[in-house]
């Protein structure tokens, strides 16, 4: 199939859900950090009034070009083609400062799975690109070609969770210095089913392999903690974050994060000093129903929370800002640039 812009269909996972959760005041300004084909945003754009907001952002050039139309023919709709870890410098070039809503639909979306010239699947042969945004960065095979057998180790098991890591990245060495590098999906799936003994039934053994480089590939966990950091700046009071993920990886830091800025916390440097107000209330998790599920299996492993951002100021004037620790991005990579909650897959 031709990989146009309008080629590939995507089912919004968690659509309903998500929304009713996200929007509760329709004259505001929403932000939706993963436009995808627009799902989450067409639900958000019918809750919202002729003076609400929807600034939508998305790293994937074809999911921009996708969205072209529906920004044509509403205004409302602002479509920036960046990370949602950019939001802050991107929303201050636009003069808004606050924001109701954040919504981030986290992970690889299908059109980008089904597409075999992205590279992100072993179902099809194809280059082994796996970037989100093909205009920068280097692919999976350019970063295969240069990792040492230790880095690769450490990213097929941190961002996998691959329990053959070291087996795996030692056959890729192997594989490189015996003159054969890894240009394509099918190359790379074969050498890691060389490599991995064991597999859960019905899992292809290179599906925690694929995970792993394409969450490095595109810097998923570090835009991720920053994509929150900022949300938590711009946020309003009584402003939304919602957050779906897709794997353990993703959930535990969104998970994480959310639980540390819910609760009261002591000034470790004043500690007679009375604790910082938390900055967010937990509102609940969503998981995707039964019949979603059935509908469409890739929300099998979904979760959705949601949080709720409090009066309680950023940062006091003599408060630092926590910053997330990031792990070091892939060389060539560039830093971003650019359901029962009250009230009431992109």
């Amino acid at each position: 199939m031709n990989a146009g812009a309008s080629a590939w269909t995507h089912t919004t996972v968690l659509l309903h859900e998500a929304v009713q959760a996200l929007v509760h005041t329709p004259e505001g300004s929403y932000l939706d950090g993963t436009f995808g084909r627009g799902g989450h945003a067409r639900a958000v754009l019918e809750r919202l009034s002729a003076q609400g907001r929807l600034i939508a952002f998305d790293k994937d050039p074809q999911a921009i070009a996708a969205g072209q139309a529906l920004a044509a023919s509403d205004t409302r709709l602002q479509l920036v083609h960046a990370s949602f870890a950019a939001m802050r410098e991107a929303l201050a070039a636009a003069g808004i400062t606050a924001l109701q809503g954040v919504l981030l639909d986290l992970g690889v979306s299908s059109p980008q799975l089904d597409d075999a010239a992205r590279g992100f699947s072993f179902r099809f042969d194809a280059p082994l690109d796996m970037r989100m945004d093909t205009t920068r960065g280097e692919t999976a095979a350019d970063f295969l070609a240069r990792a040492d057998e230790r880095q690769l180790t450490q990213v097929i098991r941190d961002y996998g969770e691959e329990r053959f890591a070291f087996q795996v990245a030692k056959a890729l060495v192997a594989r490189r210095e015996g003159g054969g590098a890894i240009r394509t999906t099918t190359e790379l799936a074969q050498v890691v089913a060389g490599a991995v003994k064991t597999r859960e039934p019905g899992q292809n053994p290179a599906t925690r392999t694929f995970q792993a480089l394409r969450i490095y590939v595109n810097a998923e966990l570090e835009e991720l903690e920053q994509g929150l950091n900022a949300a938590l700046q711009l946020l309003a009071p009584q402003g939304r974050l919602v957050v779906i993920s897709f794997h353990s990886l993703e959930d535990r830091i969104v998970k994480s994060f959310i639980a540390r800025e819910s609760r009261d916390e002591p000034d470790r440097r004043a500690p007679f000093a009375p604790p910082r107000p938390s900055r967010l209330r937990a509102l609940g998790r969503v998981r995707a129903s039964a019949a979603e599920v059935a509908a469409n299996p890739r929300a099998r492993s979904a979760v959705l929370r949601v949080a709720e951002r409090t009066a309680v100021p950023y940062a006091a004037p003599d408060e630092t800002p926590r910053q997330p620790k990031p792990r070091r991005a892939a060389a060539g990579q560039r830093t971003p640039q650019g359901a029962g909650f009250g009230n009431p897959r992109k």
